[in-house]
């Protein structure tokens, strides 16, 4: 990990927020201005709890001696490619088709034999896009583009602190109104019913995916994506092409891209909404206040 910091990047005038830790440099604007400080990390840590090491390799590898793994010899792939040839993410052919539910994406690991180029190695890469944080005028921090951006293509990951319910819950609860919040719950529904559900806060260490605003039509959806063990990456993907420029969000309450009653928001009473955030999105669906998990926010009943 490496604090925040400022480097002379290529682009003249632009500094470097991840201090090298990237493989390509994330850009930071205007000159002279910074965000608060935090951690960098291109990828999550396990949070001070201690209830789950995002790191710990728990699945076993594949024998695949290819430079590529293939359906069906590859144990890997026994759902399929979550991947083109071309690196995008095949799901988005998958939502047009109104599946009822989301393949879930597993990707080759740490103890597999095939090569680094394996087609089903992509989120594990990570960065590989020319992104800048910049100053927004009413959302503070952003992200947007500096490249070209094909639909389908892998962004960046919402890396941070993995964390338990009771954590997350606890420093939600600390909050203040006024305080950013950067806890992200991610909630599976599986076809039997099950929830899993993860928790990652990067305030105080987190990459670039931590600047990312919401907006209520947004160009990126999170898919969460399963390394070497059930802790998954949380990888945001283009939803759509994405020009040079344009800032990148998504939505924060899970909607987008999900079929209905897959996202836990709830309304906010209204003795509640002085703890909800404006929405300044600006698109035509604006929903006027940001998302509202109201899980993280209530006492959980006392044991009998």
């Amino acid at each position: 990990m490496s604090a925040v910091l400022w480097r002379r990047g290529r682009d003249a005038g632009m500094a470097e927020l991840s201090g090298g830790s990237e493989a390509v440099a994330v850009a930071l604007w205007p000159p002279g201005e910074a965000p608060p400080a935090f951690q960098y990390s291109p990828e999550s840590v396990a949070g001070a709890d201690g209830q789950l090491d995002p790191t710990e390799v728990t699945f076993p590898g594949c024998s695949c001696r290819s430079r590529s793994c293939a359906v069906p010899a590859c144990p890997c792939l026994s759902r399929g490619h979550s991947y083109s040839s071309q690196g995008l993410l095949l799901a988005l052919q998958q939502h047009e088709q109104e599946q009822p539910f989301s393949r879930p994406v597993f990707e080759c690991n740490s103890l597999c034999c095939c090569g680094e180029g394996c087609q089903n190695r992509l989120v594990q890469r990570g960065l590989r896009l020319r992104l800048q944080v910049f100053r927004t005028q009413r959302k503070g921090w952003g992200v947007r583009a500096l490249q070209p951006i094909p639909a389908g293509s892998f962004v960046c990951e919402y890396a941070g602190e993995v964390l338990g319910f009771a954590e997350a819950q606890r420093r939600i609860q600390a909050q203040s109104p006024q305080e950013p919040n950067y806890i992200i719950a991610v909630r599976e529904h599986l076809h039997d019913g099950r929830v899993m559900e993860t928790f990652v806060d990067p305030t105080r260490i987190g990459n670039v995916g931590r600047f990312l605003n919401h907006s209520c039509e947004p160009n990126l959806f999170m898919v969460p994506v399963r390394v070497d063990s059930m802790v998954p990456k949380l990888a945001l993907f283009a939803a759509a092409d994405i020009a040079a420029g344009e800032e990148l969000t998504y939505d924060y309450s899970g909607r987008f891209r999900n079929f209905p009653g897959a996202s836990r928001e709830h309304k906010a009473p209204e003795e509640e909404n002085s703890l909800r955030k404006p929405c300044y999105c600006g698109s035509r669906t604006c929903a006027s206040f940001l998302p509202w998990d109201s899980s993280l926010f209530s006492t959980p009943a006392s044991s009998p």
